[in-house]
Order: structure tokens, then sequence, then C-alpha cells
């Protein structure tokens, strides 16, 4: 057996799991795509009349305003919690410390509809309205812990004595964070604004109990319309959402690139 022969096997293997994996989503990309009034693959004609059909819906463009809202507020939150939980984890030991890690990350344990059940309860024993602003708080909740790991990557790879340096030269902890620490895990920061905007776009099991009528966020209303309805305008919606968690991969990759978050390069 030559050297090459195990690498071309695992490039082969690679190739054919990523197809695998990309397979429906290009179904659904070319589905959409279809002149007929019915969902049938291969579509039967080309024509954009689908996606033409979701300016003719106000009530996607609204839920759709929702979501965006939602999710920059939920990003920025979320990244700004991530930073400072992640900056007293990791650069600072003190009791009990161990315990709010796993505090913080208790929500990556739980399933998405227990933990959407329990908002729910929450909301209703305090008294809280089904609005933007309990959607964003359960956001932040479901958000934070990714926001804390992308960070936490980007603080460990940061040699602590630069910051000691800035100190003993007689800099605040504010400018030491803001002008040798902040620029340094800025890969971290930006990442974690980006993936928690699409997780928090995305989300569907936690914001199915605690949307409302007049606070329904897209992935929301799509699954209501799911229900009722079958025909290709679901492809077209579903498309542009894929479209979009695609072009906010390239925008990662072309201003920080995902290899530096994960410390690959």
């Amino acid at each position: 057996m030559t050297p090459s022969t195990p690498s071309l096997g695992l490039a082969t293997y690679v190739v054919l799991v990523c197809c695998f994996s990309v397979a429906p989503v290009a179904v659904i990309l070319l589905e959409s795509l279809t002149a007929a009034d019915y969902i049938t693959f291969p579509p039967r004609g080309i024509s954009l009349r689908w996606y033409i059909e979701i300016a003719h819906r106000p009530e996607f463009i609204e839920s759709l305003k929702v979501s965006a809202i939602v999710a920059m507020a939920t990003a920025i939150g979320a990244t700004a919690i991530g930073t400072m939980a992640s900056l007293a984890l990791v650069r600072y030991r003190f009791p009990g410390r161990e315990i709010i890690q796993s505090l913080f990350m208790a929500p990556l344990s739980l399933p998405a509809l227990v933990l959407g059940i329990a908002l729910l309860r929450f909301y209703i024993a305090a008294g809280l309205p089904r609005d933007v602003s309990t959607l964003i708080i359960a956001h932040l909740v479901v958000t934070t812990p990714f926001a804390i790991r992308l960070v936490t990557v980007a603080l460990t790879g940061l040699d602590a004595n630069l910051e000691l340096a800035a100190n003993s030269l007689g800099a605040s902890r504010w400018r030491t964070f803001r002008y040798v620490t902040m620029p340094l895990i800025r890969p971290g920061i930006v990442a974690s604004l980006l993936f928690t905007f699409i997780i928090s776009f995305d989300e569907v099991a936690v914001s199915l109990f605690l949307s409302s009528p007049t606070a329904m966020t897209l992935p929301v209303l799509v699954f209501a319309y799911v229900e009722q309805n079958y025909d290709p305008f679901i492809t077209a919606i579903s498309s542009v959402l894929v479209l979009f968690a695609i072009l906010m991969t390239v925008v990662l990759e072309r201003t920080v690139g995902i290899g530096r978050i994960f410390g690959l390069r």
C-alpha cells in the first residue's frame, strides 16, 4: 500500500460525508425555484415566483423584523455577558468558580423543549408578558453559553503577560482591556456576535412557547405554516434562511477567519 492510499481514502470519505450532509439543503434550494403549485422533485420549470411571494405576505415580513430585532439584541447582550464572564472565569480564581461556570453552561445540557416550558412557567409565575423583551431574555439564556465558549477560546490563547505588562506600565484595568485584551480577542468577540445572532435567529423550540400574536419570530411562523400548508412557498423561506446563514459564515471567514477563532492558524 502506497503512503497516498490512506489519504485518498480519507479524502473520499470526507467528500461523501459532506455530500450526504449538504444534499437535503441542496434539494430545498432547488425546489424553491419550481414553477409548480406543489412540492415535487426534480422541480417542474424554473421560476422565482415563490421568492416574489414573500414580499406579498406581510405576516412573514413582520415576523422577519421581530426575528432580526431579537437576534441583534441577543447577539450584543450575550457577547457582552459572555466576555465579562469569560474574563472572570479565565483570569481569576475564586471560591465557587466551578459552580458559576456550571450554571452558565447549564442551558446546554437541557433539552430545548424543557427549557422553553420552564421559561414559560417562570414568566407566568412572575406575571411577565410574552413580548419582544421577554423573547430576548429567553434567547440570552440559550445563547450566552456559546458566547462564553467562543470568547474563552480566544482568551485561553492570549498570553496573560501582555496584560500584566500593560498594568506594570501604569494602565488601568479598563485601559488594559480596551487597548490590549479586546483587540487580541477580537476574533472570539466577532465570532460570538455572529454565531449567537444565527442561533437566536433560527431558534424554534424555546420561541415556540414564548411567542405571541404580537411577537412571533420567523421560525415559529414557518413552523405554524407548515402545519397548515404544504407548498413551495415554505421552501423559498427556508432557502432565504439557509443563504443568510451561509452569508454570515462567509463574512466571519473574511473578517476574522474561522481557523483563528479555534486557534487553527
